[in-house]
């Protein structure tokens, strides 16, 4: 696994290997890894030629108030991660590589970024989908892996490489979660063992909706009550909501369209999320046929 650090570096690392008609994947991250981040290696080793990580904390995507700097940071594991699951090139750039004085040029969202976490993160998929653009023009990939943990970053995301015409097969994978529901997350090394515990409220109630859905309960209200009554145990529930999948929109009255079940839940000081995706037909299940066709 080779390590570079500069933009220059990496497109002349990655040049030949294009030309040589090779697949190049690409999993952009912020650290501090997991086995989820493993899962999103993992695929792309599998379905690319090479597969492009990148370490970035964001700062444009970090509010006022927001953990930017005591965001987890363990490079030494990180690295270890990433060769472990098949990375040919793991990419560290500093801020000052991705946004050089005088930066000032953004990407708009859209509505997209309006609801949910965007209600009460302003300017953060703004954050997210600028840097996502520079990564993917930066390593040109051909396939983007992305959790579906992050639901509504994935649907912002594929909407702009559709919007912005960007040659790149964004595919989104299932949320990997421990033995006991709770979705992987580098923010959950914050919580306390107590903590923890409650933390589990997220998806008990999740889990709960979904499985109530495929028993053939389809109304909403129904659905939306299984998943808060766990909720209980947390310390301030932000929002839960049932929306399209596609245009992240309430749904009312009763689900005849793939939707997301979308939950943010403070526990303590740490702000966690998680989604559940309710497809009421066979053939559109699955969360990459939710979002939109795929090339690839």
């Amino acid at each position: 696994m080779r390590v570079v650090r500069t933009i220059a570096d990496l497109r002349a690392l990655l040049k030949p290997l294009r030309e040589q008609g090779q697949r190049i994947g690409f999993v952009p991250t912020m650290g501090f890894l997991h086995e989820g981040h493993g899962a999103l290696i993992r695929q792309s080793a599998a379905r690319c030629d090479a597969t492009v990580v990148s370490i970035f904390v964001n700062p444009n995507q970090f509010g006022p108030g927001e953990d930017l700097a005591s965001y987890p940071r363990d490079l030494e594991r990180d690295q270890s991660l990433c060769l472990e699951t098949g990375a040919s090139v793991l990419f560290l750039p500093e801020v000052a590589e991705i946004y050089p004085t005088g930066f000032q040029t953004h990407v708009e969202p859209g509505s997209l970024a309006e609801p949910l976490c965007g209600k009460f993160r302003p300017g953060h998929f703004r954050g997210v989908a600028t840097v996502v653009a520079k990564l993917f023009n930066i390593v040109q990939p051909d396939l983007a892996f992305f959790g579906q943990k992050d639901y509504q970053q994935a649907v912002v995301i594929r909407r702009m490489v559709r919007d912005l015409n960007l040659p790149v097969d964004v595919v989104v994978v299932p949320t990997v979660r421990e033995a006991d529901g709770l979705a992987l997350s580098s923010r959950n090394t914050y919580l306390d063992p107590a903590g923890r515990k409650r933390a589990l409220a997220l998806s008990e109630g999740l889990l709960a909706a979904r499985e109530a859905f495929e028993g053939g309960e389809r109304r909403t209200a129904k659905l939306i009550e299984l998943a808060k009554a766990p909720l209980a145990k947390v310390d301030k529930v932000q929002y839960l909501e049932l929306v399209d999948a596609q245009t992240l929109e309430p749904l009312k009255g009763v689900v005849n369209r793939t939707v997301a079940l979308c939950v943010a839940a403070y526990v303590g000081d740490t702000r966690l999320i998680d989604n559940v995706i309710l497809a009421p037909s066979p053939e559109e299940a699955g969360l990459n046929v939710s979002l939109s066709p795929q090339k690839s």
